[in-house]
């Protein structure tokens, strides 16, 4: 057990409306610690992704880099919907795709003519960035931008002077459209692309192409309160979590090595002895794919998923950015908006009430320390949520809960980890979820620590269950899925880890023929490079019997699963009313 380091004075003071507080004095920090940057970052704990381009009227996720400027022209585009939506889902920030892959730029740019500028919307004079900021300004939310390093429209990209455009792009947007909170580079980089009708494949090194340092000194000086995401050579503020599933690992780290390689593993989990203070971001989509499609409209992630995405995100340390596309009309779709909207009230209704009273001072004794919570006249609950002050860093590795049921201690664990018992770090936020239990009081006992535990915050809660009498909360097969669209007509499924599959299932749309899979091949892969077939053939009768289909094939190992429709029954893009995966 680590021994405790630095002596640390701890009051717990409970007010009146029942919230447990810990009121700290420290006289030194320990290990890494965060900037006010980055503490003003993880007080956000949940801000929103636009993914809006060209890509939303050509139907794809990645543009080639030649689609028309003609094509954008939004019939009822209205950034102030958009701000409004993300505020009613507990959003505190926006951050906004301002020029994805494709390379057209949603802002005037005076570097490119492949840009608003030079499209049919408001006859060239609008400007997507500078509507968004003062709607955000104007709700009072944070505006932060989304630049791809890569572009593929671009003519000079993979030579020295594409470097110089991108700079100055980058310095148009943090100079024109007030205060950003996030500065957010994608991992993407290279590949083959339209490049100024070269029609070529172009590689990069993404760790030294870029000269990230220079990059980064520009930032700061114009943007000097903003936090970097970055995946590529050097070290930003935030770093991703290894997966766009929503999750991070239930042993999180905030800490990082300040150079070198970042496999998934330190990614998903953090270093616990890392050098520099660098935590995880979680993003994902509320829908399958990052932009907007018509066939993903019943696909939108429920709110029993939205909710778990939340507790392995904000409840396990990190931050969520959740991304809302915009539909061709310009606007959130109303389904989107709907259930995100549910998502914050379902958050607030299961952390109204905190169940804990006043209690003593907590016990320490050979390097263990103890809080024993007393409940409310012995209510349910099935909620407890921890919070260290980071400010003098992160330091529990291992705790333990234990419920007084009937005279009896009972442990818990944390019923969202597949393996053990998921109570490890804390940070700035955990939220241990487990079944509803009774009891008069709770036992939090931290066992190892990297020092003198700071402890910020404790509650104990009751949420309400997610069952199908709850509005938004119906749960479709396909919701415990990562997946997404690698091209109209390939579908690709994948895990965090190797899963063992039986059988895959597939039930067509069932209000239209169009998108319906009639014929198939389905591959199985454990590294990305290596595809084994599984099953190829014909869904008989699927237009006129429009049921679920089993594909059963010998249990295989596979951590990526990818589904080419080799033939639709209508449609140029494949569709599907919900999707199942059988594992042993």
């Amino acid at each position: 057990m680590t021994r405790l380091l630095i002596q640390t004075t701890i009051l717990l003071l409970f007010s009146t409306a029942t919230t447990v507080s810990a009121q700290t004095v420290a006289k030194t920090t320990y290990g890494p610690v965060p900037s006010e940057n980055q503490l003003r970052w993880q007080e956000m704990e949940m801000y929103a992704f636009i993914h809006y381009s060209l890509n939303t009227y050509t139907d794809q996720e990645w543009g080639y880099g030649n689609e028309d400027p003609n094509l954008f022209n939004p019939s009822h585009l209205d950034c102030r919907q958009w701000v409004r939506v993300c505020k009613q889902a507990g959003m505190k920030g926006i951050i906004f795709t301002a020029k994805h892959h494709c390379g057209f730029c949603m802002w005037p740019s005076d570097y490119t003519e492949y840009s608003v500028k030079n499209s049919p919307w408001k006859n060239g004079k609008g400007d997507v960035v500078k509507e968004l900021a003062e709607a955000c300004r104007e709700e009072a939310l944070q505006f932060a931008v989304y630049l791809s390093p890569w572009d593929r429209n671009h003519k000079d990209y993979g030579k020295p002077e594409y470097v110089t455009y991108f700079r100055n792009q980058l310095r148009e947007l943090l100079t024109n459209y007030g205060d950003i909170f996030e500065v957010w580079f994608d991992g993407a980089n290279g590949g083959d692309g339209w490049y100024g009708g070269a029609n070529e494949t172009r590689r990069i090194d993404g760790k030294t192409y870029y000269g990230w340092a220079e990059t980064f000194q520009m930032i700061r000086e114009l943007q000097p309160q903003a936090v970097i995401w970055n995946d590529g050579g050097d070290r930003g503020d935030l770093r991703w979590v290894g997966t766009e599933a929503g999750n991070i690992g239930e042993t999180n780290w905030s800490m990082m090595p300040g150079k070198g390689d970042t496999p998934y593993h330190m990614l998903h989990y953090g270093v616990e002895d890392g050098d520099v203070w660098c935590p995880g971001e979680t993003n994902t989509s509320i829908r399958p794919g990052w932009f907007y499609h018509e066939t993903e409209n019943e696909h939108v992630k429920s709110l029993s998923k939205l909710m778990d995405t939340y507790y392995k995100s904000v409840g396990r340390n990190s931050c969520l950015l959740l991304n809302f596309p915009i539909a061709p009309n310009g606007r959130i779709h109303p389904t989107d908006s709907l259930r995100g909207i549910a998502f914050k009230q379902m958050i607030d209704e299961s952390f109204r009430d905190n169940l804990a009273l006043p209690s003593s001072t907590p016990q320490r004794e050979n390097g263990v320390v103890c809080y024993t919570l007393d409940i409310q006249e012995g209510k349910s609950f099935n909620r407890f949520v921890a919070e260290e002050d980071i400010r003098y860093g992160q330091r529990v590795k291992k705790f333990s809960l234990e419920a007084l049921v009937d005279g009896q201690w009972q442990s818990l664990k944390d019923e969202l980890v597949e393996n053990g018992d998921g109570l490890t770090t804390i940070g700035h936020r955990r939220i241990i979820c487990f079944p509803t239990v009774k009891a008069t009081k709770l036992r939090f006992t931290i066992t190892a620590s990297r020092a003198e535990p700071v402890i910020k915050k404790l509650g104990v809660y009751h949420a309400p269950e997610l069952s199908p009498d709850i509005p938004n909360s119906g749960e479709k097969k396909s919701s415990g899925l990562h997946f997404f669209f690698s091209s109209p007509k390939q579908m690709l499924i994948d895990w965090d880890k190797e899963q063992t599959i039986t059988s895959f299932r597939y039930l067509p749309p069932q209000e239209s023929k169009d998108g319906t899979i009639t014929h198939y091949t389905l591959w199985a892969s454990t590294d990305w490079a290596n595809w084994t077939k599984l099953a190829s053939g014909e869904f008989s009768n699927i237009v006129n019997n429009p049921i679920w289909q089993t594909i059963k094939f010998p249990a295989t190992k596979a951590r990526i699963l990818k589904l080419d429709a080799d033939h639709l029954s209508e449609g140029e893009r494949m569709a599907f009313s919900d999707i199942e995966v059988i594992t042993e």
